[in-house]
């Protein structure tokens, strides 16, 4: 459930009833990403900064929290405390007046936060004339640790308040659960009113291309959120991405001061940034201060004096300026489609008029769910029965021949992919294990150093443009197939693929999945599991699942996506196969088309 509300709201006058009560407060127009919509399972990772129209002011309802009163029982108490919490204003002040010795509890600004699903259960299990024990029981959800790092772990808790009635007679908490230490406790509706999700960006391997690191942040007040943002950016990535990105800010880095000046910020680092790269910084900042409409242009000083990169830009700066950098990498019209057509061949798909044109005329049938090369000199599919990994020669109309074949009797591999540098990526699975294999340009295939799913059976995997996030379909323990993200660490014989985590909890099954921006999965899915598998849309920040297009589509099997252009669906039907397109893609319900006698349609990137 999401609290955000979207238009202006007013000050409310008194106070709710009970210990839990809260007064809402004036709304503040926020120019960042929404609602921190908290998955049931999975963490937030990223929201949209691609483009300057896709900014969200969004008014929120800030909570003051309510004191404890002189006539609440030791129980009210402890669920007031709870309530407090969520309030981040002066540092937690009313939180710690349900204390008995509040200092020594100290949050700070950007705390470890346990996620419970709902208000937790409170129960007295021991009780004298001045001291009480309230056992809190629920479900946990998982951690916001103090980075920003949202990471899914669903377990029952249950955890001891001490509390004590003081000279005055009244009660307060004299002991905090031992296992929660300075970890704050909130359900997941307090998180939702909260925290935002922003993206903080760092780069890939190559230096050039920029990956998102989304990370929770209370939102305390909106005049210091620029502040903040560019102090996390400066901190370097969380946990989950740590050693599959690089900063380009100088360790000891820090902010000495950000001014806002109309829509100009000025931002000035401390003297450790003169050694750093001065555009590479630059490209951080725009992209993270990117979703604040009131950053429409922006300075950059180190101690205070103008710096000049070597783009020239010598002055004011723009989000724009730093497009090349972009985790979906450069944008244009012409997507590359293709799909096996009717007869079996390889076929680039014309997506003014959706005309499949043969390019591989030999061995038809022999190839399906192929994956075209980024310079579409090579195709790379499999056999129809999935045992067999197959390249084919697109320059010279080649005979698709076995690159690899599956060792084990019950074994497949997942549809392959490229990445934009040209790798190719592919799971061999079977039951309860699977093997990641990567082939890079003009090299044989191997496998990677540490896969971090050998364990799991794998159904699909996808490398995000970036090159180093990656979406996998892996079954669970209770038998279902999820969709999890994971990052590509290392180089070379060295490659670490793993940290793999929920994405959503919303489908209760996918079947396939395709990267359509850097933050959207398109993905192919059910609700239930007794329903008919649809298209959908799958933020990897974990906020809400959203439906794709409208009409009948058949059986779907396949789906592809690229940014910009149209999603595509492979469907089956009893007397045949067709590849869809919606009528207008731009229109996330318009309709349905599918009139192309084909299947497995798929983009070269």
């Amino acid at each position: 459930m999401r609290r955000c509300l979207e238009g202006p709201v007013r000050w409310w006058e008194g106070a709710l009833k009970g210990p839990t009560a809260m007064i809402a407060a004036a709304a503040l127009t926020l120019g960042a990403s929404g609602c921190a919509a908290m998955p049931g399972g999975g963490r937030v990772t990223s929201v949209k900064a691609q483009e300057r129209s896709e900014q969200v002011d969004e008014s929120y309802v800030r909570l003051i929290p309510v004191a404890p009163q002189n006539d609440w029982s030791a129980k009210e108490v402890v669920s007031g405390f709870l309530a407090a919490s969520a309030s981040f204003d002066d540092d937690h002040k009313v939180a710690k007046e349900y204390l008995a010795n509040p200092t020594g509890w100290h949050p700070g600004p950007r705390p470890s936060v346990a996620v419970f699903a709902d208000r937790p259960d409170l129960q007295i299990i021991g009780k004298s004339d001045t001291q009480v024990i309230v056992r809190l029981t629920g479900t946990q959800l998982g951690t916001i640790t103090s980075d920003g790092q949202y990471t899914a772990f669903q377990k029952a808790v249950s955890v001891d308040y001490q509390v004590t009635r003081n000279p005055q007679h009244q009660w307060r908490i004299s002991a905090l659960p031992d296992a929660l230490g300075q970890t704050m406790l909130l359900n997941k509706s307090d998180v939702e009113q909260v925290f935002r999700t922003f993206n903080l960006y760092y780069f890939s391997p190559d230096k050039h291309t920029l990956v998102p690191n989304g990370v929770f942040l209370p939102l305390v007040s909106r005049e210091d959120l620029p502040q903040r943002l560019v102090q996390a950016v400066i901190s370097g990535p969380t946990a989950w991405l740590r050693g599959a990105v690089w900063s380009a800010f100088p360790r000891g880095t820090k902010l000495n001061g950000l001014s806002l000046d109309k829509d100009v910020a000025t931002v000035d680092l401390s003297k450790e940034a003169a050694t750093g790269n001065i555009n590479q910084m630059s490209a951080q900042l725009a992209w993270s201060l990117g979703p604040l409409s009131e950053v429409k242009q922006w300075r950059l000083r180190i101690e205070g004096r103008g710096v000049v990169t070597p783009d020239g830009k010598n002055d004011v700066q723009t989000f724009a300026d730093w497009q090349t950098n972009s985790p979906d990498g450069p944008t244009n019209d012409d997507h590359r489609a293709y799909t096996i057509g009717a007869a079996g061949h390889l076929s680039t798909l014309n997506l003014n008029n959706y005309i499949p044109m043969p390019v591989v005329t030999n061995a038809p049938g022999r190839m399906v769910r192929p994956a075209v090369s980024p310079d579409q000199h090579e195709a790379v599919g499999l056999s129809p029965d999935q045992k067999q990994l197959l390249v084919a020669d697109l320059t010279s109309n080649g005979v698709p021949h076995v690159l690899r074949t599956a060792k084990d009797p019950e074994g497949r591999f997942t549809p392959p992919c490229w990445d934009r540098q040209g790798t190719l990526w592919t799971v061999e699975t079977s039951p309860g294990k699977s093997m990641l294999w990567k082939r890079e340009r003009g090299k044989p295939l191997k496998p990677v150093w540490h896969w971090g799913l050998d364990g799991r059976e794998i159904y699909a995997l996808q490398v995000a443009r970036d090159g180093v996030r990656v979406a996998v379909i892996a079954k669970i323990e209770d038998g279902r197939k999820q969709v999890q993200l994971g990052r590509i660490a290392g180089s070379g014989d060295r490659i670490d693929a793993g940290s793999f985590v929920p994405v959503s909890s919303e489908l209760a099954e996918t079947d396939d999945l395709s990267w359509r921006d850097y933050n959207t999965l398109a993905v192919l899915g059910r609700k239930t599991l007794d329903t008919q598998v649809l298209p959908y849309l799958m933020p990897v920040d974990g906020s809400a699942v959203t439906s794709l297009g409208v009409g009948s589509l058949g059986e779907p099997q396949s789906i592809a996506a690229v940014p910009g252009g149209p999603v595509l669906i492979g469907t089956k039907s009893s007397s045949q196969r067709l590849v869809c397109h919606q009528s207008a893609f731009r229109d996330r319900d318009s309709e349905w088309v599918c009139s192309v006698a084909g299947s497995d349609p798929t983009y070269a990137y």
